[in-house]
């Protein structure tokens, strides 16, 4: 992670080292203070330094207070010692004016990088078997994965995105006799597929294909009908469409000979097994049935086997609710595959719960994602599924997602973006570019101070929430800097202040940063509402 705050933490460093003839052992932390008056930032290195130095931790602070004076002169105004042996710093406006000219420096790749080790990640999301339409629940999947991936790619990662597809099995089987049933005018069998999406796939039978070809063509129909879905709901193109079916026969036999050699199969009862059990799974795990059949996990392991032959130094899977106790069991394969456990991230999505009776259900007894989008639009559909963190369920609440008021968080945030590219122009400044400005003459407003301290913000926020796999928290993040930026318009006149090109510049940061937030959870920054 690199920016301002990252230097200034590098200077606290450097000014431990030089009053320790060391630097400490335990990295101190640099922190807004939780109270107002407490400075601009704190630190802990005076308490980390004091064992060491075998002095007061209070006089460890002043002595390191001291020594940061002396590095950053007029960047820093003051400092006070608090409690036990805090550092408060209070930040000279030369530092938040060097701030702002960095953070424009950095241009729209402000707040990425900084990723440490750069990891291949395979971030496999969505997967809903292709024998229905995306509803409500994938919904979510697709927003949080599509997300994550963003995060993750903007803070330095090599990231795959993949889809699983699911063509292999009964469950298709049951698709295409579904199809045959209704291309034939009779209803489907009873365990079949209903709504009218599998009325409108009847006209690809023509009576004299098998069931296999049948089934064939309504999975390439379904995933067709799902990546235009997708496209619309503003998720990115998948690098990789996995077909279920490319495992069998070669590589689910691959990963079940792997498993022999590693001593963790068994035959019981005519079935093979996989002995989970000594990976802390609650049971044993059938692979392949007494009838010669696999099951759905072999396919599971056969897939695991093939990502971690990819070379991916992280797996990613993000799954529904129902999936929960697929966690132990599929942790529990891929150690006996000779894998490490931690490369395994299993991410479980919670319920989305809707109002009764808004939506349609025309694909028959599911809300699908188009019927959503075309209700509350793809933004507020997006921003509404991940301004929550996905393990918890979301109520959502339609009217305020349609609302134009301040009340509906992404409207607010969208507004300030519009607001900004409202007063760029009127002031005639182009496009993304800043105007040039000199050291400040008159003292920093605290609006200023503190929009730009929210706008250095960013890289931390974008690790942290590649490292927590939390796109929640860039949707917090975008509404307090909407909001730390209306504060600031309220109080500090822009177009035709004495300070105006210094305003401005501080406008198009903000513009740069609220429309990367934005992008990064896949919502739109219009440039006027």
């Amino acid at each position: 992670m690199t920016g301002p705050l990252h230097d200034l933490h590098a200077a606290v460093l450097d000014a431990a080292a030089a009053v320790a003839d060391a630097p400490p052992r335990t990295q101190p932390t640099l922190e807004r203070p939780r109270k107002a008056g407490f400075g601009d930032l704190s630190t802990n290195a005076a308490m980390l330094l004091a064992p060491v130095l075998k002095a007061p931790p209070r006089e460890v602070a002043q002595r390191l207070g001291e020594t940061l004076s002396g590095r950053l002169g007029d960047r820093l105004e003051r400092f006070d010692v608090a409690g036990p042996g805090f550092l408060n710093l209070f930040l000279g406006d030369a530092w938040f004016v060097d701030a702002l000219r960095g953070v424009l420096a950095a241009g729209d790749r402000f707040g990425g990088g900084g990723a440490d080790p750069v990891l291949r990640i395979d971030d496999e999301f969505v997967s809903a078997n292709p024998t229905g339409p995306l509803h409500v629940g994938h919904a979510r999947n697709a927003a949080y994965g599509d997300a994550l991936g963003r995060i993750l790619a903007f803070h330095g990662h090599e990231v795959t995105r993949e889809y699983y597809v699911n063509d292999y099995g009964s469950q298709v089987q049951r698709f295409a006799e579904s199809i045959r049933a209704r291309a034939r005018g009779e209803e489907p069998p009873e365990d079949g597929y209903q709504g009218d999406y599998v009325r409108e796939l009847a006209h690809l039978d023509d009576g004299r294909m098998s069931l296999d070809e049948l089934a064939r063509r309504g999975v390439e129909a379904m995933l067709e009908r799902i990546g235009q879905t997708l496209s619309a709901f503003h998720v990115a193109p998948f690098d990789v469409w996995f077909s279920e079916r490319s495992l069998h026969p070669d590589k689910v036999r691959h990963a079940l000979d792997v498993l022999a050699e590693q001593g963790h199969t068994y035959e019981a009862d005519g079935a093979l097994w996989l002995r989970t059990t000594t990976f802390g799974d609650d049971k044993d795990r059938v692979l392949v049935r007494s009838n010669g059949e696999h099951t759905y996990f072999t396919s599971d392991i056969g897939y695991m086997q093939d990502k971690r032959e990819r070379g991916f130094d992280q797996m990613l899977y993000v799954l529904g609710a129902d999936h929960h106790g697929y966690i132990k069991r599929l942790k529990a394969a891929f150690q006996a595959l000779g894998g490490d456990p931690d490369q395994l991230d299993i991410l479980i999505m919670q319920f989305v719960n809707l109002p009764e009776g808004r939506l349609s259900k025309r694909a028959g007894t599911i809300v699908t994602l188009d019927d959503l989008v075309a209700e509350i639009g793809v933004d507020a559909a997006r921003w509404f599924l991940l301004s929550r963190s996905h393990d918890t369920t979301i109520e959502l609440d339609l009217d305020l997602a349609t609302r134009e008021s301040s009340e509906n968080p992404v409207y607010y945030v969208q507004y300030a973006h519009a607001r900004i590219a409202s007063v760029l122009a009127k002031a005639g400044v182009g496009g993304h570019e800043p105007p040039a400005f000199a050291d400040r003459a008159l003292p920093l407003e605290p609006g200023e101070r503190a929009l730009i301290m929210k706008l250095l913000a960013l890289p931390g926020e974008v690790a942290e929430a590649a490292d927590r796999r939390a796109p929640h928290r860039i949707c917090t993040y975008a509404l307090e800097l909407a909001q730390e930026f209306t504060a600031f318009y309220r109080d500090c006149r822009v177009v035709g202040s004495e300070v105006e090109d210094f305003r401005l510049a501080l406008c198009v940061a903000t513009k740069r940063a609220i429309a990367r937030s934005l992008d990064l959870v896949g919502v739109s920054a219009p440039e006027s509402m």
